[in-house]
């Protein structure tokens, strides 16, 4: 039988235990894997052991889409109307918004993300999405079609469900990750079989008791823990899985295209990476500017597809701009520690690796890249100056808080230099020239580009990426149509041959 973990908890935000299932969840069921096999799961803030999970392997993949078929084509998809699907989601964010102080305190335990930023951004978004959609669900509609043959024929769209879905979701944000996933493929009849970040799956498995309470049936939501060598390939391999939906790297993305193209075809939507241009013009708003510029590049860590690493600041603002700047950076990395302490801001990571590249290559560290504390997995924030188009902190990913700021002289220029990268999943634009400001959103090679503002992401908002930053949209109406295939139906009425 699959075990249980009992996690205490003894903060100033959080008093208590909490116990979540370390199994394989499937067919509504908890089971251990066909080939036991274990991962330890741990505290980023200390490096010390939560817990453990049990892990899958390609055997329980199979058992998992087995079951998601099974569920399919006798009680979801086609066989259960959108209503019932939308009461069901709509009860299961109703629990989650319940149990939300657990959910908040495994989050920031297991991500090491601060309990604030867990309850007020994650948490609530997830609530947020999944109540959305459950919205949705009976709102899925076909077309009627006028016919060149008038009468005598009946012409209409269906949006069907693709079956079973494949899903994976990185370790930043866990929960959000699951509520993007699993809302809108639920909403339009698809059954899931995800897999979390064997890293970070502790409120995923969590989630998962929550949907056998609300009265999902077995099968339709499936979760196998494993690594992405594993399970994730099983995921992307397997023929009987007909689309797949993946957030994380570019590189991985580009393999999961690659599997889909040599076995079934798969329809695929990915969320990849990001290098996001934040564009500072002169006649900003600066107080406000610097509040919203800190949130794009260092809010969650800087640990966002959507962080806002290159900073382009006109120079008639430039020296001011890097003064406050720098005094709020230095403010944020005072704030750097333990999670679950009052004022916590900035959380762990693991970046270090890029902060020696950029002093290589002859960039100007200007603040923070060294590592804060003897535990855990934490450096300051860091800022870069005088940086260069070719090196590596200013063209890759970096997943942490490691910002390069560039000065520029015009509209044209900047927008040059904001699209001259493989990337294109967000943008930020500051100016209280609204014309020039909107101007300059279009021009951005970006999925999402926000105006005197950073990351305000709504479930109603499509979002998705340009370029390598990814296919398809997660979101909105958008989102729908990702998840359904539209059948065109001809019925003759009075055409004869």
């Amino acid at each position: 039988m699959p075990t249980t973990a009992t996690i205490d908890f003894s903060t100033a935000f959080y008093k208590g235990s909490i116990s979540v299932q370390t199994g394989l969840f499937i067919n509504g069921e908890w089971v251990e894997p066909v080939e036991p096999d274990t991962h330890d799961i741990i505290n980023p803030a200390t490096g010390k052991k939560i817990t453990a999970i049990s892990l899958g392997s390609s055997k329980d993949v199979d058992l998992a889409v087995a079951a998601a078929q099974t569920a399919y084509k006798t009680v979801w998809g086609l066989k259960c109307p959108g209503s019932k699907r939308g009461k069901l989601l709509t009860r299961l964010a109703d629990l989650i918004e319940r149990d939300i102080e657990q959910f908040i305190a495994l989050e920031s335990l297991n991500t090491g993300k601060p309990f604030n930023s867990a309850k007020n951004v994650d948490m609530a978004e997830s609530v947020s999405c999944i109540r959305y959609f459950g919205g949705w669900a009976d709102k899925v509609h076909g077309k009627t079609v006028e016919s060149q043959l008038g009468e005598q024929k009946l012409a209409y769209t269906r949006h069907e469900p693709y079956g079973v879905v494949g899903q994976i979701i990185p370790w930043n944000s866990p929960m959000r990750m699951v509520s993007w996933k699993i809302g809108p493929a639920l909403a339009t009849g698809n059954c899931v079989v995800l897999k979390p970040s064997e890293i970070t799956p502790l409120t995923a498995l969590k989630f998962a008791e929550l949907v056998t309470e609300a009265g999902f049936p077995p099968g339709v939501v499936n979760i196998v823990n494993g690594y992405g060598s594993t399970v994730g390939q099983a995921i992307a391999t397997h023929p009987k899985i007909s689309k797949i939906a993946f957030t994380g790297s570019t590189l991985v993305g580009r393999k999961i295209l690659e599997e889909s193209a040599r076995t079934n075809l798969k329809v695929v939507t990915l969320e990849l990476g990001g290098k996001s241009p934040t564009i500072i013009f002169d006649d900003c708003n600066l107080e406000q500017t610097v509040k919203w510029a800190m949130q794009a590049m260092y809010g969650n860590q800087g640990q966002s597809c959507v962080a806002g690493s290159r900073l382009f600041v006109q120079e008639g603002i430039y020296p001011q701009f890097m003064e406050n700047f720098t005094a709020a950076v230095t403010a944020l990395s005072q704030a750097t520690g333990d999670p679950f302490v009052n004022g916590t801001r900035h959380g762990p990571q693991r970046i270090m690796g890029y902060i020696a590249s950029g002093k290589d290559e002859g960039a100007n560290l200007h603040l923070g890249g060294k590592r804060h504390g003897a535990e855990g997995y934490f450096i300051k924030p860091t800022i870069f100056t005088d940086v260069t188009p070719s090196m590596k902190i200013v063209k890759e990913e970096i997943f942490g808080p490691v910002a390069v700021i560039m000065k520029f002289k015009t509209e044209e220029e900047v927008i040059e230099a904001a699209n001259a990268t493989e990337y294109g999943l967000s943008a930020c634009v500051f100016s209280d020239n609204i014309s020039r400001a909107i101007r300059v959103a279009h021009a951005v090679e970006s999925g999402s580009a926000f105006v005197n503002s950073s990351q305000l992401v709504e479930p109603s908002m499509p979002f998705g990426g340009y370029k390598a930053s990814g296919i398809g949209r997660e979101h909105g109406e958008y989102a729908l149509e990702t998840y359904t295939q539209v059948k065109a139906v001809h019925i003759n009425i009075g055409v004869t041959i």
